[in-house]
């Protein structure tokens, strides 16, 4: 049986942020993490939960038209497959096996705040205490993006 997946989206909506999913249960459970996924154990990035997106939406790259929610440009930030350690209400670890992101990472339920969990990149081989965010939509990237409607309808 094939691994599940993970993606992250790069979104240039109203404001630039970064979608993270992991393919769960038929779906892709997903989080909005403003400042993007880290590979610095020392930054604890917010994901605010989302809403799930089907599992073709793993694919999707392109410029989601103006007037539809979630407007603006979404590139594949990063992908692969990953492996499931532990699933509880309130801690999801996971290793991913991406081309940015590799290892072991947790998401943590913050209590008292609906919807609001931390995204941690944990202690491994994989840590980089020098990690800099960067950019996948580049100005020939956005050059080659089309408009299109994602397979959820948009966001």
């Amino acid at each position: 049986m094939d691994r599940p997946r993970f993606v992250v989206h790069e979104h240039h909506a109203s404001h630039l942020h970064y979608d993270f999913r992991l393919e769960m249960d038929g779906v892709l459970k997903s989080w909005a993490v403003p400042k993007g996924p880290s590979m610095n154990p020392s930054d604890k990035r917010l994901a605010i939960e989302v809403e799930d997106h089907p599992l073709e939406y793993a694919d999707f790259e392109g410029i989601i038209p103006k007037g539809m929610y979630g407007a603006g440009a979404v590139v594949i930030w990063d992908s692969g497959p990953y492996t499931l350690k532990e699933r509880r209400e309130d801690r999801i670890s996971f290793t991913l096996d991406g081309r940015k992101l590799k290892g072991s990472f947790v998401l943590i339920k913050l209590k008292g705040r609906e919807g609001q969990w931390l995204l941690i990149k944990e202690r491994d081989e994989f840590a980089d205490y020098r990690w800099k965010m960067e950019r996948a939509l580049t100005p020939e990237k956005a050059r080659e993006l089309k408009e299109r409607v994602p397979p959820c309808g948009g966001s």
